[in-house]
Formats: structure tokens, sequence, C-alpha cells
């Protein structure tokens, strides 16, 4: 069993480092911190419970619970932005109050891999830029690996860590249980360039086309998984985080070849976790030194964030990696 026990511990900052347009890494004794460097968005700024963000050449205003601090630009600035999320009352949706004529949706890049921005009823707009980290460290891992890898994601939303592995020579199978969200990640495969790459796109249920894969003794050599804290899947299937990830987990050991490349485990965080960033990593680094007990492979742990020109933080998400040690 993957046990669920978290020992506290403390985080100490101790290093920062930055390199290009790659990530930023805040480096801790037991933990990262890592931010991603673009140059087509940009936490603009923050405060008084929002964000002011640019995505290419647009500026958006969303919500933002963990913005307790004032704004530092002026509401002059925050008033020219193209369109504000303003959330409804009651349930997870909203609408997108646009200030200006924008298109309903436009491409953006980020190294080789481009995308399209759409902003949607959930105030969610296909891309999530902390996540920019894990896909510079999934081309890099893959890129390193013996052979081609066979990779799996679950939840992988509109492709962009699908992509990164796919670019970087790896065959994989993705899975969302969005038949939306798999469809724009095909488009996003199509703008990237990246059509002939091998890759099988799924819309299913992630527990059940991963305890299906293991009974037809499929394998794979690296996982990406990214599942919501709660969900449903596309027969009503539901999704607890607490309940059914270390069931994934137990699931997904049995897909996995006997020299796995990497296991990426990301999870997002939310303002009710906010004082259990720390505990939150190291709960799933353990749920990966569990799994991958008998692989030789170095394990890591962290938060996800972006940061504005002044260095205010705002924690995206949780997570922690695995990867092949290197022979030699």
């Amino acid at each position: 069993m993957i046990s669920d026990h978290i020992r506290p511990y403390s985080l100490r900052i101790n290093a920062y480092t930055k390199t290009g347009e790659g990530v930023a890494t805040r480096l801790s004794q037991r933990m990262q911190t890592l931010i991603p460097e673009w140059t087509e968005y940009e936490l603009v700024d923050s405060g008084d419970g929002k964000k002011l963000e640019r995505f290419g050449e647009f500026t958006l205003v969303g919500p933002e619970p963990q913005a307790k601090w004032a704004a530092r630009l002026p509401e002059q600035r925050w008033e020219t932005a193209d369109g504000e999320f303003v959330k409804a009352r009651s349930g997870q949706r909203g609408q997108w109050k646009l200030r200006k004529a924008i298109p309903a949706r436009w491409p953006m890049q980020r190294k080789s891999l481009k995308f399209w921005v759409q902003p949607a009823p959930s105030g969610h707009l296909g891309v999530f830029p902390d996540q920019a980290c894990h896909w510079d460290w999934i081309e890099e891992v893959t890129k390193q690996a013996a052979k081609p890898a066979k990779a799996l994601c679950l939840f992988g939303h509109t492709g962009l860590a699908t992509l990164a592995a796919a670019a970087a020579g790896a065959e994989v199978t993705h899975v969302d249980s969005s038949r939306k969200a798999v469809a724009l990640a095909r488009e996003n495969q199509s703008l990237s360039g990246l059509r002939e790459r091998p890759v099988r796109w799924i819309v299913e249920d992630a527990m059940t086309f991963v305890k299906r894969e293991a009974r037809r003794g499929s394998r794979y050599d690296a996982l990406m998984l990214d599942p919501p804290r709660f969900g449903r899947g596309p027969n009503r299937e539901i999704w607890k985080l607490d309940e059914s990830l270390p069931e994934l987990l137990t699931a997904c050991a049995k897909l996995l070849s006997d020299s796995p490349v990497f296991v990426l485990l990301n999870v997002y965080s939310t303002v009710l976790t906010q004082g259990r960033i720390q505990k939150e990593a190291e709960q799933l680094r353990r749920y990966l030194k569990e799994m991958l007990q008998k692989s030789p492979v170095t394990i890591t742990a962290g938060e996800l964030a972006i940061e504005d020109s002044t260095r205010r933080r705002i924690s995206a998400s949780v997570f922690s990696r695995a990867e092949a040690r290197m022979s030699g």
C-alpha cells in the first residue's frame, strides 16, 4: 500500500538561479520552487484578490485568492486590460467581460511548442504558464533516454506536456476525460508542426484506462500525471484526489517498464492548500518513492509558481519527479 502519512518538515530557501527562457529555481534542503521564464507570457501585476496577466498581445484580469496584498500598478493600468473573468456567485463557472474586441482564440509559442489560447467559461485559457517548467524537464529527460521512450500522459488537458515529450522523440498516449480538451490538444499538435509524431489521443476516465492497460499487459517507460482534486469521467466516474490517487498510482506501477525513464506527478494548489505546500510536495515524493522503490531513479519534489517583476510569487501547484539515474 502507498502510505498517506506525512511527516512535517521545514522549508529553507538557499539559492536562486536563472537560465534563459527556461526555469528559475529556488532550492531548499528538501524542496524546489520552480518559476518558468517566458517571452510571450507575463504576470504583469497582482493584488486585491486579482492578477493581471499578458498572454501574447492581450492582457487579461482574473481572480487570484492568494493575492491578498495591494496591487503595485495604478488602477488605470488594470483598466486597460482587454478583458476580465468574473466568477459566478455559485458554481465554478463565470463570464469573460471583454473591454475590447479580441479574437475568440489566438496562438502563443514557447520554444518549439505552439498552442491556442482560448478563454473558456471556467476561466481557463487552455494553458497554465507555470507548467512550462515541466515541459522543459520532460524534453530534457526524454532526449537523455537510451532509446525512444513510450510515455503515458494522464489528465493531459490540452496536450502541452504530451507534445513536449513527442517533440523530444517519445511515443505518447494522451488520456483525458474531456472531449473538448483532447480536440484542442490535437489542434495544438498541428499548430506545433508535430502531426507526424506518434501520439495516441484517448477520451476516457484515467482509472478505467489504466486498469484496462494493466490487464492487457501494456508497458510504458514514462508517466505524466496531472490529476484534479475533484472531477468526473465521461461516464460520471467520480475522482477524489485523496481517495483515488493512491489507487491510481498502484495501478500505474503495473504499467511501468523495468527501466523507467521518468515519472511526473503534479497537483494544482488552491487557496485552501496554501499552508500545506511543503507537506503536500513531500506526500507526492513519498508516493513516487513507494511506487518506484525497485527502480534506479532520483526523486525530487517541490512547487511551481509564477512571479511578477518584483518577485511577488503566486504558488500554482506541487509536484514530484522521478528520473532514471545516469550511468557512468
